[in-house]
């Protein structure tokens, strides 16, 4: 497997996509493949730029044996759509305004995560900000089944 870029992407980067972030850091290192992947992660608006993921984000991570609390939110760039191989939206409307924002030629890039989850049962991983600590555990859940249908088809690509 070459080396390759992954960036996950929400709307404000403090709770779905520092998650998935951590999720998939998580299963790169049991993998072996840390050296072959570079994560990061994105919000699609600058509200919280410069912030550490949700304290509930956090705690259901560390719950589960993953630790997030390095990942600082910031917004997504122009370069990114160039320097990232895999462009990993939350749900349909972060996935939108990635597209609109997504130079023609690299669109390929840019999916939604539970692309990589058909048997989900959804196709969005639902914001968890407003909600309580259920939502944040459904979240990891989700996000986690998405990231090991991501990390197969990038071995397999």
């Amino acid at each position: 497997m070459d080396n390759q870029r992954v960036l996950f992407v929400c709307l404000g980067n403090i709770c779905r996509s520092p998650t998935a972030e951590g999720i998939f850091r998580d299963l790169l290192a049991q993998h072996h493949l840390t050296a072959a992947v570079e994560t990061d992660s994105a919000g699609t608006h600058a509200y919280h730029v410069g912030s550490p993921p949700d304290r509930r984000a956090q705690e259901e991570a560390l719950r589960r044996g993953i630790d997030i609390s390095d990942l600082r939110a910031r917004q997504i760039r122009l370069s990114d759509f160039d320097y990232f191989d895999w462009i990993i939206a939350m749900d349909s409307d972060n996935y939108s305004v990635l597209m609109a924002e997504c130079p023609t030629p690299v669109q390929g890039r840019v999916h939604r995560l539970l692309d990589f989850a058909p048997d989900a049962g959804r196709e969005d991983v639902p914001d968890p900000y407003y909600g309580g600590v259920d939502g944040f555990r459904q979240v990891f859940d989700l996000v986690e089944h998405g990231c090991s249908g991501l990390l197969r088809t990038i071995r397999q690509a």
